[in-house]
């Protein structure tokens, strides 16, 4: 399949387009580090969003405490700032089996499709940080953009609507991931395009995984929602926002000033 035949769903599934003014931002050099810190992030919480969905309808108990363990190094390293590259390629796989829940009758199919997410995000996740490291970027944890927040926020808060509706949320993530990499994979470096183009059959299989949970899972029609969360996912992109980020609006243009200009000169 081509990346043009790849790609065909996704943009039918999102309501915009990523505007121009947020690749002309992402192009600037001085934007290049909080771009792979955020996506190192946004790796990770795609982890642990897919770990939360397994943990909370999916697996056994003794199971749950196997996730747990499997996403700590890479926790560790994120917000304590503890352990190293190496140590982070060795935790990527998962060597125990995840048992299902016998009460949920879609067990088995979400731990399918969410381990195998885990697995690559965390992959991703290693990719990143060594494209970091190469560059001499250094990690810092930065603060979480509006898109995904904001999106959860708006999830109902009764089950099974809630489990539905962040599946949802999960498909338009992944969408929007795909998305933007292959827009900047046309106007970055060729090692960075070359990242970016590879990492676009995963996010758009995530995405259609994601779907494809929520409507097995939904005992109605679940176009109703995913038409809301399309609306407020395109206004988040599509509308300016102060902060720069992977997942950000539009970038704010500042007001031309004389004054500042004369001052600066």
């Amino acid at each position: 399949m081509s990346f043009t035949e790849l790609l065909q769903p996704i943009h039918q599934f999102l309501q915009c387009e990523t505007p121009d003014s947020w690749i002309t931002e992402a192009q600037r050099p001085e934007r290049l580090a909080v771009l792979l810190q955020d996506h190192l992030i946004c790796e990770l919480k795609a982890a642990q969003t897919a770990m939360y969905l397994l943990r909370r309808y999916a697996c056994d108990k003794e199971s749950s405490f196997t996730l747990l363990n499997w996403l700590k190094p890479f926790e560790d390293f994120a917000y304590r700032f503890d352990g190293d590259i190496q140590g982070l390629k060795q935790a990527e796989k998962l060597n125990k089996s995840i048992i299902g829940r016998s009460d949920f009758a879609h067990s088995d199919r979400i731990i399918d499709r969410m381990v195998l997410l885990i697995r690559e995000e965390l992959h991703h996740f290693c990719q990143v940080l060594e494209i970091m490291q190469a560059r001499g970027i250094p990690y810092e944890n930065i603060s979480a953009s509006r898109y995904a927040r904001t999106l959860i926020q708006n999830c109902k808060t009764h089950e099974p609507q809630i489990l539905i509706d962040k599946l949802i949320c999960g498909a338009y993530i992944e969408a929007r991931s795909c998305e933007r990499f292959a827009r900047l994979a046309e106007c970055v470096d060729p090692e960075l395009a070359s990242f970016y183009t590879s990492l676009l059959r995963s996010e758009a299989r995530h995405f259609a995984d994601y779907l494809e949970l929520a409507q097995v899972i939904s005992k109605t029609d679940i176009t109703p929602r995913i038409d809301f969360f399309g609306k407020l996912e395109a206004e988040l992109i599509s509308t300016t926002d102060p902060d720069f980020k992977f997942h950000s609006g539009a970038p704010v243009t500042l007001p031309f000033s004389p004054f500042q200009t004369h001052q600066q000169a």
